[in-house]
């Protein structure tokens, strides 16, 4: 007797309307079907492929050496005194021993 794989389905309880016109409609149905999905499975797949990239193009970052070499050095320069930053450093440690901006 063969075994049924048991796949755990998160139940969809949002629900996300759109309107398109007829030709956007007629292209989405064609490449739904054209990958053997519904719509619904269609759109959400597309769009969250989407949203997911651009998403992932705000975490990272390219540039030249150069440019790398720029950042670096702005991060290593001290930052410029606050009275919210002096409070900050003024209150007592929660790792249990006093740390200054430039201890390293």
């Amino acid at each position: 007797m063969a075994r049924q794989a048991t796949v755990a389905r998160r139940t969809k309880s949002q629900r996300i309307e759109v309107r398109a016109t007829e030709r956007q409609e007629a292209v989405l149905r064609q490449a739904a079907s054209a990958s053997d999905k519904t719509m619904t499975e269609f759109i959400l797949a597309t769009a969250v492929e989407q949203a997911e990239r651009i998403l992932a193009e705000r975490r990272w970052f390219t540039g030249t050496a150069e440019q790398y070499d720029t950042f670096l050095m702005l991060l290593d320069e001290p930052l410029e005194s606050t009275e919210k930053f002096e409070k900050l450093w003024s209150r007592p440690s929660p790792f249990g021993k006093p740390f200054t901006p430039t201890d390293r």
